[in-house]
């Protein structure tokens, strides 16, 4: 099995779990009494300074919290200056880090000296989706017509943007190239949300971002997607451009891509604090699922809803940092240190 279907697997086992009920939990002794940061690793505009600014607003708007709520980006080091500002900040109940993959890949990567074993595992909020986007312009309506393009091109003829270096989106990149036979050269910017912009202006032939980093520009009919990296399409059938929905998207691997990945949207505090602490965020993250603006959120982003916390969370992060261990050593992207 591939490391990509190995990280598939986890996914679906995710999913097939189910979303799990929302129960009511006792009153907790603890309650924040200052503001609550929440740190997003990576720049503006991407998908998980998206959702913090969105619970930031859902928080604020709903008063599920006596505090305000702060997000702060800290994007340096492929974002492992805001992971180790979550690893020297132990004790600090008012600290919060949203994850994506730079979560595993950063450490394997650069060396950078941190880990999810280093903080407290909170909750997973979501996993995200990943699709293969062209601009409106360009006169690839398939899948299969912009592969074709790619192979018929030159090493390196065509750009990929994506989010920082050696991760995610290019650990995808470097399995598109593997199906396609081809290198693409690959571009890296701080945040999704830059590299959707870049797609729009024409500056990249491609980027494999996340529905919710591109979804305003595909409404606005700049972007169009073109696969989706799961196993099977997305569930959400609300028309976005004309008669399209994020279930029009065809699956990657039945236009002939055989590359398949999620990633996880969760939260993490520093080491050392109590588990009425835990509790505390865990039961606001749950009155923040039950929002409108949440489920507005995940159907504009066609997110996978999988909720997770406690043990069955850090279970999941323990074998996706085993997967993405795997994925990166197949892309040569681990650093001579690990």
């Amino acid at each position: 099995m591939s490391a990509a279907k190995k990280l598939l697997t986890i996914g679906t086992a995710a999913l097939t779990s189910g979303v799990f009920a929302l129960t009511t939990v006792p009153a907790q002794a603890w309650e924040p009494n200052h503001p609550i940061e929440i740190i997003v690793p990576a720049g503006t505009g991407g998908g998980a300074d998206q959702m913090a600014r969105a619970m930031q607003g859902i928080i604020t708007k709903h008063n599920l919290s006596k505090q305000s709520v702060v997000v702060v980006n800290k994007s340096g080091g492929a974002g492992g200056e805001g992971f180790l500002d979550i690893k020297n900040s132990k004790g600090n109940d008012h600290k919060l880090v949203i994850t994506l993959s730079n979560l595993f890949t950063t450490p394997m990567a650069t060396g950078i000296p941190f880990s999810w074993k280093d903080m407290t595992p909170v909750a997973m909020m979501a996993l995200d989706e990943f699709v293969l986007w062209v601009n409106a312009e360009s006169p690839y309506k398939t899948a299969k017509e912009y592969v074709a393009a790619i192979k018929a091109g030159a090493d390196g003829q065509f750009k990929m943007g994506g989010t920082g270096s050696k991760q995610e989106d290019q650990i995808i990149t470097v399995a598109l190239q593997k199906v396609v036979g081809k290198k693409m050269t690959y571009i890296p910017y701080k945040g999704g949300g830059e590299v959707a912009v870049q797609l729009v202006g024409n500056h990249i032939n491609s980027s494999v971002n996340n529905p919710i980093e591109a979804v305003a520009h595909w409404r606005a009919g700049k972007l169009r997607p073109l696969c989706v990296f799961d196993t099977k399409k997305l569930d959400y059938h609300d028309k976005i451009a004309g008669d399209l929905a994020w279930d029009s998207i065809p699956t990657c691997k039945s236009e002939g891509i055989d590359v398949e990945y999620l990633m996880l949207r969760g939260y993490f505090m520093p080491a050392g604090v109590s588990k009425e602490v835990v509790d505390y965020y865990v039961d606001l993250f749950k009155k923040v699922r039950e929002t409108p603006e949440w489920k507005k959120l995940m159907n504009d982003g066609a997110f996978n809803q999988t909720f997770m916390s406690g043990d069955e969370y850090a279970k999941w992060v323990a074998a996706a940092e085993k997967t993405h261990e795997d994925l990166m050593k197949e892309a040569g992207f681990l650093a001579k240190s690990n």
